[in-house]
Order: C-alpha cells, then sequence, then structure tokens
C-alpha cells in the first residue's frame, strides 16, 4: 500500500580531547521556537542548493539541541539557549509536554520520535543528564565500544533502521568514528506515517509537465483530486505572492501546506526567507474552504545535511570548538561535537482514507471548478496544528 511517509534522523557525535576548556514573538510555543531555529537553518540549506531537492526536520534539529542543553554550561549552554529561545531555567517541563503532544495516541497519522545516545563503553555519564533525557525525551542511553569502529557504526545504523520503520537504513559510518577519540553518538531519528484525509485516486495519476528549477520541463507523475481545500494567498513584505493550500491528514492533527509562487518568474528561494511560524501561522487566517481541481506531483525526496555551518551561522559555535565547548553536565572529561548530521526522506504518494459523505455532497455540486496545479518548484510544511510545531519542511525543484 503506498502511504505518506517522511523520515528523519539527526545525529550529534561527541568527541573527548585532551585539551581543557526573521521576526519571533516571544509568546510563541516551545514547538514553535524550536521550528523557528529548524526554519533558519532550512532556509540557510536551501539558500547553498537552489536548484536541488532540500528535505528537513525544524523539530529534529530542536529535539537534539534540547537534549544537548541538559549536558551543557557556560558559554555553549547560552548560545543554545539564545538560538532556540528558551527560557533560562529548564524548559524541559514544556519539552517533555511537546513530545507527548506530538506522539500522542490521539493523532491517528503515527508519528515517532525516537532519541539514543551511544556512549563509550566505561565512560561515564552524570547521572542527572541521562535521567533529564530519559525523562524529557523518552532518550535511550547505550554503550558501545567506538575502538571497533564498523561494529559501532552498524549498531547505531541498525538502531536508526530499526526507529525509522527502515527508511533510512544508515547514518553513520564507520570512517565518521574515530575509535581513540569518540565518547558520545547523539541520534534523534523520527518517523511519520500519514494518510491523506482526502486520498487522490490512484487512476487519475498521469504524466504531466513540470518546470524545474532549472528552467527544464520534465513528464512527472501528477496525481489530481476534486475536493474541497483550504486555499489562500500569501505575499511577503516584498510584496511578492504566492498561493497556499492546506492538504490535511486522516486524523486532522496535522496537515501539510503547500506553497507556491503565483508568477512563473517568482522563483521559490523568493518566498523562503519570509517563512516563519508566525508566517505559517498568519496562513490559516487567509484560507478559506474552497472545491478545486488540485494537481500535485508524487514524489519521494531524500537529503543528508551537515548542520556545522548552519548552526555556527545562527550564533551556536562553542559547541563545535574542542578549547571551548562546555559539557560537564555530561562528564568530568572534556567533550565536544565533532560531527552534526540530518537525514530526512519524504514519500508523497495517492494513499489516504476514503472521502467523507459530506465532502462527496459538495463535489456533486454542478459548477465547475477552478483546476490548481503544483507544476513548478514548491515549498512543503508538515505542521503539527496544535502546538504549530513543524515536523518537515522541503523545497521541491524537481520531483
Amino acid at each position: 500500500v503506498c502511504e505518506m511517509a517522511f523520515h528523519c534522523v539527526v545525529l550529534f557525535l561527541g568527541m573527548a580531547m585532551s585539551t581543557v576548556y526573521a521576526q519571533i514573538p516571544s509568546t510563541s510555543s516551545y514547538g514553535e521556537r524550536g521550528s523557528d531555529l529548524g526554519i533558519q537553518l532550512f532556509a540557510q540549506v536551501a539558500r547553498s542548493r537552489p536548484q536541488e531537492n532540500v528535505v528537513m526536520s525544524p523539530h529534529s534539529v530542536a529535539s537534539i539541541l534540547g537534549m544537548l542543553l541538559v549536558g551543557a554550561e557556560g558559554n555553549t549552554r547560552r548560545q543554545i539557549l539564545t538560538a532556540l529561545r528558551y527560557k533560562k531555567h529548564g524548559p524541559y517541563k514544556m519539552l517533555k509536554r511537546l513530545h507527548k503532544n506530538l506522539t500522542s495516541r490521539e493523532n491517528r497519522d503515527l508519528v515517532t520520535i525516537a532519541n539514543a545516545i551511544f556512549a563509550q563503553q566505561g565512560f561515564k555519564m552524570e547521572d542527572l543528564f541521562v535521567s533529564t533525557n530519559k525523562a524529557n525525551f523518552q532518550c535511550e542511553s547505550k554503550n558501545l565500544d567506538f575502538s571497533d569502529t564498523s561494529e559501532a557504526a552498524d549498531s547505531i545504523n541498525n538502531w536508526v533502521r530499526d526507529h525509522t520503520k527502515g527508511m533510512i537504513p544508515t547514518i553513520v559510518s564507520s570512517d565518521m568514528l574515530d575509535g581513540a577519540l569518540t565518547r558520545l553518538v547523539a541520534v534523534n531519528a523520527i518517523y511519520f506515517k500519514g494518510l491523506w484525509k482526502s486520498r487522490f485516486q490512484p487512476e487519475n495519476t498521469k504524466m504531466r509537465n513540470f518546470t524545474a528549477g532549472d528552467g527544464k520541463v520534465y513528464r512527472i507523475p501528477m496525481m489530481s483530486q476534486l475536493s474541497v481545500f483550504n486555499i489562500g494567498l500569501a505575499s511577503t513584505p516584498f510584496g511578492i505572492k504566492y498561493k497556499v493550500i492546506e492538504l490535511p491528514y486522516h486524523g486532522d492533527t496535522i496537515s501539510m501546506l503547500i506553497a507556491v509562487p503565483s508568477e512563473d518568474s517568482t522563483l521559490v528561494s523568493e518566498i523562503i526567507p519570509h517563512i516563519s511560524t508566525m508566517t505559517i501561522q498568519s496562513w490559516t487566517k487567509l484560507m478559506n474552504q474552497r472545491k478545486v481541481r488540485l494537481l500535485l506531483p508524487k514524489f519521494t525526496v531524500e537529503a543528508e545535511t551537515d548542520l556545522e555551518a548552519p548552526l555556527s551561522a545562527l550564533g551556536i559555535t562553542d559547541m563545535f570548538d574542542q578549547t571551548k565547548a562546555n559539557f560537564k553536565q555530561i562528564s568530568s572529561e572534556p567533550l565536544h561535537v565533532s560531527k552534526a548530521l540530518q537525514k530526512s526522506k519524504i514519500e508523497v504518494t495517492e494513499d489516504g482514507t476514503k472521502a467523507s459523505a459530506a465532502t462527496t455532497a459538495i463535489l456533486l455540486a454542478r459548477s465547475s471548478p477552478p483546476w490548481v496545479i503544483v507544476d513548478r518548484p514548491f515549498l512543503f510544511i508538515v505542521r503539527h496544528k496544535a502546538t504549530g510545531t513543524v515536523l518537515f519542511m522541503g523545497q521541491i525543484n524537481k520531483p
């Protein structure tokens, strides 16, 4: 069965060394604050890959920083708190509630968030670090022997594969681990499986033209359905107009938002810098229910992102610097982050639950509805409505 699935893994490698030592309101929820940092990272990565498909999980970046925050002190801690806009004194109660909300059974669409810390055998982690992460992020702590780098990499990859239902088979290669120096690997995996509330009939999927970011025209499978969607017209502070379409998943707690420039000449990169959780919240007020025939590409995208440069650009620098990183709450042995990676994958297919009777009645109305065709580069956002958390975000230049 074709399903709509997203998967993402974030990995932070901690090394021990002998050396010692967009406009955003403050009222936003913790889910939104973490997402805003992730959206800023996404904007940087998208800027460096203007013609590529990019997919990231803003929430996952925030999760792993939240886990490291527990062990950070001094300036290292200050930099993480500032970038996330978290309150100084233990944001963990809020983060625990957020984790519970996102993974709640009430979602009906499956969101699985798995966190783990792999430490070198014999490496002593502070009890408070381990217990706080277990309580707030349901984080598992495991011991590995990093001196056997290929065995250690296999163990981490097997854990990731199990927690993303096999969709991300590898995140770490043995050459990323240093047999002598690696002390800690922190991993966050997020797996989302959603069914559209109103499904696309596979027989309506046809090959159609899509004008990619490089201006070339490609024939791609385009899904199609006649239904009622929330649609609106938004514009950036510079007056660049773009369409926003909301596609709810069947549990109605999570939806995908598609943003596509109104003018053929406008690049999708021109609207990205303007996106924040506040912008996304403003879309909900602009959109109205309309009956349309929606044509949307069927696509699968996978991307790996090195987070060190974009995080450093946002002021999180000390944790990567072996002379400045301060993780004394993890261990008395000096630690710094040597590698920060995120790997994400998304599949968008026809599958969903059957259209409800009420919708069907509307569909039988006689007027011929307008067509909305997403046949140029676009942005997508998968958002948990109640908390405003952005689980996934991507730019599609060529499906």
